[in-house]
């Protein structure tokens, strides 16, 4: 009776308390997963985000049957592991030895490790209905990467870990996902209940709820579509041609903001197949020889300080600075007496040493310096890489002047060429347009365009942009093979050579970095385009601009077209001023958009309009749909030729589902025009990119003949300049394109020798 009393009146049997250990015993807790911030793309279009799926667990505990004849633990181990094996792909041996040594521990239940996660919800229901007893399936998160392949060296992927307390977390693993893992991830909350041992809820137990923080959602400067077109161009010419590499950038000029960026080879970030040994993001780790696309920045710095006469003649073939020869990449034959405007046109590498002379190695250095070579771009993404600008002998100027010895990255050329596209202001590039917490609508970072410098004036930079569209379209241009069908394009080629493993550079016809460096539309660009493709497979009637073009004309038109950029031979379409309508009668409506030339989109059926798509103050062009909602039963239109934007508006407007796929204009559609949907019944619309809807403008890529760029930028070390190991450009049509004999080039082993680059500088 005494050690009753006592118990009762201190709660404490042998220094322990009662309360705390019966706390202990029936208290549960729950985690409440945070779910991982989404990557999205500028129009809010979803890159990377967390979809539902199910964790199995199995159930071993006998005491949570409490009714024989419905078992709620796993009563048949090798009937349950042989059923697993079978749904989860797992050897049957495996499953059965975490059933078996669960049971011989009394563990309460077991998990299947991998196999037993990311259980997609029709599979789950399946296994379901088999009605095994003791499988549980807990609801989980799976990263969804809804696009597949899509600037994955960018975006990166993450994936399910075990920490150091056994618990399964999504981590970053590579890109974008890894940089902002901690923004990304948010913070797990908690429930707290007390069970009885049985684990069933107490009556009027008190459940303690700490809510989850989700993590913040990662707005990228991307654009969906661009990308898409990008990475269906960059798979074509892949699959043609094998290359052992492709890069490729684009930006908007006018601001830096990256709207692009993609590489081969490259993986799926849902499966991981294809992901090498290369883990770098190319665009901004990997430094190459630029080739002549550096030739627009000597160019450029010339006319700047009025070295640069188009008109001036000058001897190509070969230049010899001290005791260096350097040849144009026609074998050092060169065209004879030329101008420096058809030089460059021609990409002639001796025009640029004849140039430098005129304005001064040390000048043109410093230009090189304010075209930001040589120094990281300070783009908002890890592991930038510099580059290197050899300055140190006067060949390593010269060189460099043509684009070869030094080194630079992929979004150093983009960065440098903003300058020449937006009126002679460099722009800094971006890849983050914001960081948002879904929650609280907090705003943690926001990106806005940054000036990089004003290495040239706005005369200059329209100067230059005139001189790359010469190369377009001029007789004697390298770059006739970039030619768009319904835009200007200016523009340079190159052809830069790629060191072997052996620190020399590699010999063969194949064995190049063909690269474009272009801006559309010509006077006034919208977009800035870098593609590289190194070592193309290619048949013995094409040159290596051939897949390096088939990339650029196709992204930048369709670019061009969606963007609603207007063609160069287009004309200027009458605007006509959109009047708020709202609560006017329909027919009064009708009548009056009809008579300036718009086209009346009905949705309903009442005979007032409530709403409208533009709103009053707006401006459309004539022909163009104006979406008025009356109210009531909707019949649908017919969306041929809609945009996307058309699209959605009608959807908000009329509160119809609509279901839209693809991307461009609107082809297809499952409901036909006048008809009314059924309540609950979606329309399913698909979109076709504009070379499709609009096939007459398709430009194909057998109508002509693309010209070589130039095919070899060696240094020479002797008077004679070596013979070419690339097919020549032909001079006229009769001049036969056979190939001269290849031969090794020689490495100059004087100080004055350009040094040769590290893939992975």
């Amino acid at each position: 009776m005494a050690r009753i009393i006592t118990i009762q009146a201190t709660g404490k049997v042998e220094g322990q308390e009662l309360a705390a250990r019966a706390a202990a015993k029936y208290s549960q807790e729950e985690v409440l997963t945070a779910e991982r911030g989404k990557i999205i793309d500028r129009n809010g279009e979803v890159i990377a985000e967390d979809t539902l799926t199910y964790k199995l667990v199995a159930v071993l505990e006998e005491s949570m049957t409490t009714n024989p004849e419905k078992p709620n633990h796993v009563i048949d181990a090798e009937e349950t592991a042989a059923y697993l094996s079978e749904q989860l792909g797992a050897p049957k041996e495996e499953l059965l030895s975490i059933l078996e040594n669960g049971m011989e521990k009394n563990r309460h239940q077991v998990e299947f490790g991998v196999a037993g996660r990311e259980i997609s919800h029709t599979q789950m229901l399946e296994m379901q209905e088999r009605d095994l007893p003791g499988l549980l399936f807990v609801k989980d998160l799976k990263r969804l990467y809804p696009n597949g392949v899509f600037a994955s060296h960018l975006i990166g992927f993450a994936m399910k870990e075990e920490d150091e307390d056994g618990l399964v977390r999504t981590t970053g693993k590579m890109g974008l996902e890894s940089i902002h893992d901690e923004v990304l991830t948010g913070q797990n909350g908690k429930m707290e209940f007390d069970t009885d041992k049985w684990g069933y809820l107490l009556p009027n137990s008190q459940e303690v709820v700490t809510p989850a923080i989700d993590g913040s959602n990662l707005q990228l400067t991307l654009d969906r579509t661009i990308q898409n077109f990008l990475e269906d161009a960059m798979s074509s010419v892949q699959e043609e041609y094998n290359p052992t590499r492709m890069i490729a950038l684009i930006a908007d000029p006018d601001t830096g903001e990256i709207l692009g960026m993609s590489q081969r080879p490259t993986f799926n970030p849902n499966t991981r197949e294809g992901l090498s040994d290369n883990w770098l993001n190319e665009s901004i780790e990997l430094t190459i020889e630029p080739g002549s696309p550096m030739k627009m920045f000597t160019v450029a710095a010339a006319m700047e300080e009025g070295k640069w006469d188009p008109n001036a003649y000058y001897d190509s073939g070969t230049y010899t600075l001290l005791d260096r020869t350097i040849g144009d990449h026609n074998s050092g034959r060169g065209w004879g007496s030329i101008t420096f405007l058809e030089g460059f046109q021609r990409s002639s590498n001796v025009s640029m040493g004849y140039l430098l002379e005129r304005l001064g190695p040390d000048m043109f250095m410093n230009y090189v310096d304010a075209f930001g070579f040589g120094e990281k771009t300070g783009i908002d993404l890890p592991n930038e890489a510099a580059g290197q600008i050899l300055n140190q002998y006067p060949i390593n100027k010269l060189t460099t002047a043509y684009g070869q010895g030094s080194t630079v990255t992929p979004i150093q050329m983009i960065q440098a060429a903003t300058a020449i596209a937006g009126d002679g202001t460099m722009m800094k590039p971006y890849i983050i347009d914001q960081i948002k917490n879904p929650d609280t609508n907090e705003v943690t970072v926001k990106s806005e365009p940054e000036e990089a410098g004003k290495p040239i004036s706005p005369e200059t930079a329209d100067e230059m942009r005139k001189l790359m569209a010469s190369t377009v379209t001029a007789e004697a241009g390298s770059a006739k093979g970039f030619a768009l069908q319904d835009y200007t394009v200016a523009g340079k080629t190159g052809t830069a050579q790629v060191p072997g493993q052996d620190g020399r550079y590699m010999t063969g016809s194949n064995n190049y970095l063909f690269s474009f460096l272009g801006m559309a539309p010509a006077e006034d660009p919208e977009l800035l385009i870098y593609i590289g493709v190194q070592q193309p497979q290619l048949p013995a009637d094409e040159y290596g601009s051939v897949p390096v073009s088939k990339i650029f004309t196709s992204v930048m038109e369709n670019s061009l077209k969606y963007l609603n950029i207007a063609p160069e031979n287009s004309i200027e379409a009458k605007t006509v001023p959109v009047e708020d309508y709202t609560g006017m009668p329909l027919e009064q409506v009708i009548a009056d958009v009809t008579a300036k030339g718009l086209n009346p989109v009905v949705t309903g059926e009442n005979t007032e309009v409530s709403n409208q798509y533009p709103q009053g103050g707006e401006a459309l062009v004539a022909g163009e749909n104006i979406i008025l909602r009356t109210g009531g039963e909707t019949a649908i239109p017919d969306f041929t030729g809609w945009s996307k934007r058309e699209l959605l508006a009608y959807q908000t407007l009329s509160g119809l589902p609509l279901e839209i796929a693809g991307h461009g204009f609107a082809m297809t559609q499952s409901v036909t025009e006048g008809a009314t949907p059924a309540t609950g019944e979606s329309v399913i619309i698909e979109l076709q990119p504009p070379e499709i809807f609009y096939p007459h403008q398709a430009q194909s890529s057998d109508e002509e003949e693309v010209p070589s760029d130039e095919t070899s930028e060696t240094p020479e070390t002797s008077e004679t300049p070596e013979t070419s190991e690339t097919p020549e450009t032909p001079e006229t049509p009769e001049t036969p394109e056979t190939p001269e004999t290849p031969e090794t080039p020689e490495t100059p082993e004087t100080p004055e020798t350009p040094e040769t680059p590290s893939d992975n500088e």
